[in-house]
């Protein structure tokens, strides 16, 4: 068994950009030596009708390229996103509780200054007094909710 993510969005190209610079990924090239993955597509059957314009004329998707982690499908949807996500990712940057608080809170800091240049929002910090914990909430370009821990 192999695990994909797919996230539903309004603009793949959008979201393969960012999520790359965030998660260290690469889109994902088309199978076969084929030029776009709309080529791949329609060699494989699926009726030009059903593709809808722009389709796979460029990469949507995203792919760790270590091959250790889950691709990741950018699902182009006619509606917005309209509520909290039920499921969201958490990017583990600071190194867990057996680095200084100091040290994760950098780490995270980082992260986030990168991924807001990126085209993320800052929704909240999390970092309770005496909690010896610090993340960062997030939305990505579409308003998908992320944590930067």
């Amino acid at each position: 068994m192999t695990l994909q993510l797919t996230i539903d969005c309004a603009d793949p190209r959008r979201l393969v950009a960012f999520w790359s610079e965030a998660l260290g990924y690469v889109p994902e090239p088309p199978p076969g030596g084929h030029a776009t993955w709309r080529d791949h597509w329609v060699d494989m059957g699926v009726p030009e009708e059903e593709l809808g314009p722009g389709a796979g004329d460029t990469p949507e998707s995203i792919v760790d390229p270590t091959g250790r982690g889950p691709r990741v499908w950018f699902q182009q949807v006619p509606e917005p996103k309209v509520v909290k996500n039920r499921v969201h990712l958490d990017l583990k940057v600071g190194g867990g509780r057996d680095v200084p608080l100091a040290v994760r809170t950098q780490r995270v800091t980082t992260m986030v200054d990168r991924l807001t240049e990126a085209g993320a929002t800052v929704l909240r910090v999390m970092d309770e007094p005496g909690m010896e914990y610090y993340a960062v909430v997030l939305h990505d370009p579409e308003g998908n909710e992320f944590c930067v821990v």
